[in-house]
């Protein structure tokens, strides 16, 4: 058998948009991290607001007006509202999660995602969830139930919260794929960070608290910054890298969290929280593997 030459540009191609996809999922796990840490010196929405306003800011750097003419031509200006909304909402409900979850189960309750987004799929796009996907979602469901264990008697409010979180990400998923055939990349992501920055200023007057710690500033533009950074490493991934090959490399975002959260707050994950983990993680990634079938066999 003849060795095997160099990999070809397309190969090379989807190898960086992999790698690409792992750096973005530990920005994204440094985020978390970031945002935990920082709502035990200051107010969550202190919090929301540093990761949007600072995330905004930096990311006119690359996407503005100027640079791209007709950015803020949109022709479904509600939905773009909405689904900007719906962003927001999940990271405010996700960082009140994390000021009482650990790293790992709150990761863990966010991979439901896949499931509310197959769920949902139906009455909003006409995809319609058959024999297989229910099965996959409701075992995923189980794996949430193994992190939580709510017969245990042990239950934080927090973790409808994260739950929420993960619904309310779906919901912004799947508006995001309704706004594909009308609106650019760029204009999108442009009223994601605009409209999550208002939404932040809104309550700021109410809730400023003058941090007496240097390190707390220091964190809130590392939070912004780093948001800002994981979504433009994440657009790069799937520049070069199918949506379809990337997508099961999201969960590698636990080994992050978990060695963070291991790291920098001295939680390790229960046996219950890693065996919820993996059977989520399985129930999604078959779950991609069957929209992957589907999509190959579509006429």
């Amino acid at each position: 058998m003849a060795p095997e030459g160099p990999a070809t540009p397309s190969a090379r191609a989807t190898l960086a948009g992999i790698g690409l996809m792992c750096l973005a999922v530990t920005s994204f796990a440094l985020t978390d991290a970031s945002a935990k840490w920082l709502s035990g010196h200051i107010n969550v929405l202190m919090v929301v607001w540093a990761r949007y306003a600072i995330h905004f800011v930096v990311s006119l750097a690359v996407f503005n007006p100027w640079s791209v003419p007709g950015l803020l031509r949109t022709r479904r200006p509600w939905l773009q509202l909405g689904r900007s909304a719906l962003l927001f909402s999940t990271t405010a409900l996700n960082f009140a999660a994390l000021q009482v979850l650990q790293l790992d189960q709150t990761v863990s309750i966010m991979f439901s995602t896949p499931f509310f987004v197959a769920l949902m799929a139906g009455p909003l796009l006409g995809e319609w969830v058959g024999a297989r996907r229910w099965i996959a979602i409701l075992v995923g469901f189980a794996g949430i139930l193994l992190v939580v264990r709510p017969w245990s008697g042990g239950i934080h409010p927090a973790a409808f919260l994260s739950l929420a979180a993960a619904a309310t990400y779906a919901l912004y998923s799947i508006t995001t794929r309704m706004l594909v055939p009308y609106d650019s990349s760029p204009t999108t992501l442009f009223y994601s960070a605009l409209v999550g920055t208002i939404a932040a200023t809104l309550p700021l007057p109410f809730v400023w608290q003058t941090p007496s710690e240097p390190l707390v500033y220091g964190g809130m533009l590392f939070l912004g910054a780093i948001a800002g950074a994981g979504h433009f490493v994440l657009i790069l991934a799937h520049a070069r890298a199918p949506a379809a090959t990337l997508a099961p490399f999201i969960y590698t975002q636990i080994i992050a969290m978990v060695a963070l959260g291991w790291l920098l707050f001295g939680q390790v994950p229960s046996l219950w929280t890693l065996a919820g983990a993996a059977v989520v993680i399985a129930s999604g990634i078959y779950l991609i593997l069957i929209e992957r079938r589907t999509r190959r066999h579509a006429p």
